[in-house]
């Protein structure tokens, strides 16, 4: 089957068995993220296809006993290609308005990024952008950023609220997030991220800092809840922008209504973030690129996913996270793109792969399993996807590479040529955007 024609769907009673492929990534195994030395095992599978049918997966079997169980099937040609999970990307910024192209120019100078926001840029910037915009724009702005995710394999998106900081603008952007979701294929998860900054008409009130506090907790928490706008409740844990005093109240407040923690956490300074993550078992605790060893420690005893952002680290030239370290103290590691318009424009997910392997030195295995079942765990959703196994999610990529490990070599490249999100065809939607000009379009085997 050529990867321009359109898929089949595999979310019917008809099984739709994927065949002719060179390898098949399962990362199968316990509905649960993989720590330490586990995360070398990516479950990589020669001779061997995929059923799919009723929108999860059937089979992991060869070809010819997939054919005698399910006589009448679609078949799709894989081409050689390798089929895999559909990436995770657990960690996303994605509903905003503009870029901030002029920051990138002003760190270049040696402006420093906390500097930027202290003149009223930064997050603030993107404050002001969302404001001005309607619901509508930012819905059709943010849909061809997830067709170009889409485009990489990507099969599941997380979206973090946050450039509203006021109660009605923080709920009209998660109820934004929910008609993207209505949208698109994919699979999407919203996060309420009220907790990004403390806003500019409450800083420098007097005791603004505690009323954005209770808002958060007393007024914009309990409605988010009420109406299930967001799975969990994030906070910008960072010396300047958050303490870890104020990120446990708001994170437990959050706990207290039902939404589980994620936390930004040791991103530019150690300000004992991860050690809180911990403390909490928060589901996640992400950047992490000055954790301390103590707070690799805490992490290698907890059940949180470490998330690591190394294209934010990459464009802000700072130094990345201790993936290594990580992974050697038995921690679970995951890899998101931190899409944002500030610090992470990145729309590309597998240029991760070769991030993870380059400059956070994991191997290939690591970074697949970093990037699928452990992105699924840092989701709370490693029972769910993540694995190509009996019982998942039809999340389903196929790559024009013949070797898992070429992946993350061909850097820059667009190898996704097949996806499935639930059964559902993917790329084809993203490949539709890509046609009329809004989303690159996928490239051929190298």
């Amino acid at each position: 089957m050529s990867p321009a024609a359109p898929l089949p769907d595999a979310t019917g009673p008809v099984p739709l068995l994927l065949v002719n492929a060179a390898q098949v990534v399962t990362c199968a195994g316990p509905p649960h993220a993989r720590r330490g030395a586990a995360m070398a095992d990516a479950g990589v599978r020669e001779g061997v296809g995929v059923a799919l049918c009723d929108g999860r997966v059937v089979a992991v079997e060869p070809e010819d006993q997939l054919r005698r169980r399910h006589p009448g099937a679609i078949e799709v040609d894989c081409q050689r290609g390798v089929v895999a999970p559909g990436f995770v990307d657990a960690h996303t910024h994605a509903f905003f308005g503009a870029p901030r192209v002029a920051e990138h120019e002003l760190r270049a100078t040696g402006v420093p990024y906390l500097e930027i926001a202290r003149q009223g840029g930064g997050i603030h910037s993107s404050v002001r952008d969302l404001r001005a915009r309607s619901t509508a724009e930012l819905v059709a702005r943010t849909v061809p950023r997830l067709a170009r995710l889409a485009a990489g394999g990507v099969t599941t998106v997380e979206i973090k609220s946050g450039y509203g900081l006021s109660v009605d603008e923080e709920l009209r952007s998660l109820r934004g997030i929910a008609q993207v979701a209505a949208q698109v294929p994919m699979h999407v998860v919203p996060t309420c991220l009220g907790a990004h900054e403390v806003p500019l008409e409450h800083r420098d009130a007097p005791g603004g800092r505690a009323a954005w506090l209770r808002l958060l907790c007393e007024e914009l928490y309990p409605v988010v809840a009420r109406e299930r706008l967001a799975a969990f409740v994030d906070v910008f844990c960072e010396p300047g922008v958050f303490t870890v005093a104020e990120a446990r109240q708001l994170l437990v407040a959050g706990a207290g209504l039902g939404m589980r923690a994620k936390l930004h956490a040791d991103e530019l300074h150690d300000g004992g973030g991860a050690a809180l993550a911990a403390e909490l078992a928060a589901v996640s605790a992400d950047h992490l690129a000055a954790i301390s060893p103590e707070g690799v420690r805490a992490l290698a005893e907890a059940p949180t996913v470490a998330t690591l952002l190394p294209a934010t680290m990459l464009f802000l030239d700072r130094r990345q996270a201790p993936a290594r370290a990580l992974v050697d103290a038995g921690c679970a590691v995951a890899l998101a793109t931190d899409l944002n318009p500030g610090t992470a424009p990145l729309q590309s997910f597998p240029l991760l792969l070769t991030l993870a392997v380059s400059s956070l030195r994991l191997s290939a295995s690591e970074a697949w399993v970093a990037a699928t079942v452990n992105g699924a765990a840092a989701l709370g959703l490693a029972g769910e996807t993540g694995q190509l196994a009996p019982g998942f999610r039809a999340d389903v990529a196929v790559h024009a590479v013949d070797d898992y490990r070429a992946l993350p070599y061909w850097f820059g490249e667009r190898l996704c040529v097949m996806a499935w999100a639930g059964g559902r065809p993917c790329h084809p939607w993203a490949s539709a955007l890509a046609s009329a000009g809004t989303a690159p379009p996928p490239a051929a085997r190298p």
